[in-house]
């Protein structure tokens, strides 16, 4: 009764009238469909549009590029994939919550606090149809056999691994998840593919039929952690069953003659490790079953775009297509580089790279990185009713970027306490030049907990190494050495010059703004008033 409350309190708060929009502003009868599909591990370099060098084929993407906005410089708010979450729906950095480093297990309790303002429960108080199909990832109130709520954190300590869930009883009912805070309709996995537990979930339901426990695989391609799941799941037709029932839903969706306008929210599986695509796709890349899980992926999206298309619903529609972070399967060859002394590629990233392809094209690092390979993502929004076909947009933006653009769409102010780090794109859709984006500067975050802000072309790392999966991970300098890291991203978009000792005073000027920042001024506040930053909650 109390997570019913707290949502009835929620809709209060956001549920603002559509009756006084502003001019420009969407109505009630043409508010537009809002599809957010996002990959998982996706790299900047991965689809054709990005890098049409690649061997790997995208037609789907590249067509929602053609047809929509890419974003050449658009950036998760972690390098790893539940805090990207959390910023995505929430537009608050996930650092502001006990998630200082790592990611969560299948059995982590709930990140989106009950009461906190996030995208699902703001459109519904709009009057959409809500709904979520895909890897969840943030988060569900698991119980044990008596009835008593699973606690704890393995993600805190990110190099210990997941747990197998043997402790949990899968037949009760999970009492937080999607459905709890705003979305109609969910189904899909609670985590990645690589842990448990290994079967659906519908709605607030595990759908373990007849349970067995997964061995420990630490091949390349597989990485299976030991855990519970349904003998009957099978990993390598996980995304056909999204794409399936996704498409049927939205086929039901639009059969009513009253139907609302509809939110999906697409997290998907792929292109993440366990490398399992369907046997239909098995073979049909020259980059081996890493390409063959982009095709896959890539159908995804066009299945979802033709079934909207069908309905005559996909001009009415804004898409947005991203990733959770950079890509894995992905090395870096530095042309030049003065601060990389004992640098070494991801081992995942040498097998792809023989293959002829390079996930985060030519940027540094991998997943989990600071480095650009770890958090610069493909961005692509596709919306007729502003969006110039073909554009392209080269100014710095956030996924936590979304919320405020889907309310300014709308015409809603948001409360203060929503969205506290998320900046309307709108002004940047109507014109990729235009000057009027608000946002002032951008914060990432590493696995491993190492922040970097960006703020014009300048980045500052405020320690050394890669803080993620990148060798070395941690760099202890001598005397005398620079103690972080400053790249000047125009000049230098590979980060391969180090100007931290030699620009001392920026240095200052950007710690001094990253520290305001983690002492609890949200982004927002600061771009308003830097002097008179308010806390976040």
């Amino acid at each position: 009764m109390r997570s019913i409350g707290l949502l009835s309190r929620l809709a209060v708060l956001l549920g603002c009238s559509l009756a006084a929009l502003p001019v420009g502003a969407a109505t009630a009868g043409s508010r537009p469909h809002i599809v957010v599909i996002l990959a998982d591990d996706m790299g900047w370099g991965d689809p054709g549009c990005y890098q049409p060098g690649s061997v790997i084929r995208t037609p789907h993407m590249d067509a929602l590029a053609g047809e929509g906005m890419r974003f050449t410089q658009a950036h998760t708010p972690s390098a790893v994939c539940s805090p990207t979450r959390y910023g995505l729906l929430t537009g608050r950095y996930a650092w502001r919550t006990r998630m200082k480093e790592g990611v969560l297990d299948g059995f982590a309790p709930p990140l989106i606090e009950l009461d906190r303002p996030n995208l699902a429960a703001f459109l519904r108080a709009q009057g959409y149809a809500t709904a979520c199909f895909g890897k969840w990832h943030l988060g569900m109130q698991w119980l044990r056999p008596d009835g008593s709520p699973l606690t704890g954190d393995l993600m805190l300590q990110p190099r210990k691994g997941f747990r197998s869930g043997e402790e949990v009883d899968t037949h009760r009912r999970l009492t937080a998840g999607p459905t709890t805070i705003g979305f109609d309709t969910y189904f899909g996995i609670a985590g990645s593919l690589d842990m448990a537990p290994y079967s659906w979930i519908e709605n607030d339901r595990c759908l373990i039929e007849l349970p067995s426990f997964v061995a420990d695989d630490r091949r390349e391609m597989q990485n299976l952690s030991p855990g519970i799941g349904d003998a009957g799941f099978d990993r390598t037709e996980v995304l056909a069953t999204l794409t399936k029932r996704t498409v049927e839903h939205i086929d039901r969706h639009f059969r009513r003659p009253d139907s609302k306008p509809l939110f999906l929210y697409l997290p998907l599986n792929s292109p993440h490790v366990p490398l399992a695509p369907s046997k239909h796709y098995v073979g049909r890349s020259p980059a081996g079953v890493y390409g063959d899980f982009m095709i896959e992926t890539d159908d995804f999206v066009g299945a979802v775009t033709d079934a909207l298309r069908r309905h005559g619903q996909l001009d009415n529609a804004i898409v947005v297509l991203t990733s959770d972070n950079g890509g894995l399967w992905h090395i870096w060859n530095p042309v030049e580089a003065d601060d990389v002394a004992g640098y070494k590629p991801h081992e995942r990233g040498l097998s792809l790279d023989r293959l002829g392809h390079r996930s985060n094209g030519n940027l540094r690092g991998t997943k989990a990185d600071i480095y650009e390979g770890g958090h610069r993502v493909p961005f692509i929004i596709r919306w007729p009713a502003a969006v110039k076909p073909g554009s392209v947009c080269t100014t710095p933006v956030e996924l936590t970027d979304v919320f405020a653009t889907v309310a300014d769409v709308l015409g809603q102010t948001l409360p203060a306490e929503a969205a506290p780090d998320s900046f309307s794109l709108l002004p940047l859709l109507k014109n990729p030049s235009s000057q009027s984006f608000a946002r002032p500067f951008l914060v990432h975050h590493s696995l491993h907990g190492v922040f970097a802000v960006r703020r014009g072309p300048w980045k500052f790392v405020e320690s050394r190494g890669s803080g993620g999966f990148s060798s070395p991970k941690t760099v202890n300098p001598a005397a005398g050495e620079p103690t972080g890291q400053l790249y000047h991203m125009d000049n230098d978009p590979l980060e391969t010059r180090n100007l931290f000792a030699s620009e001392p005073a920026r240095v200052a000027e950007l710690q001094r703004l990253l520290d305001e920042v983690r002492r609890g001024a949200s982004v927002r506040a600061l771009a308003r008033d830097p002097a008179a930053a308010a806390s976040t909650r």
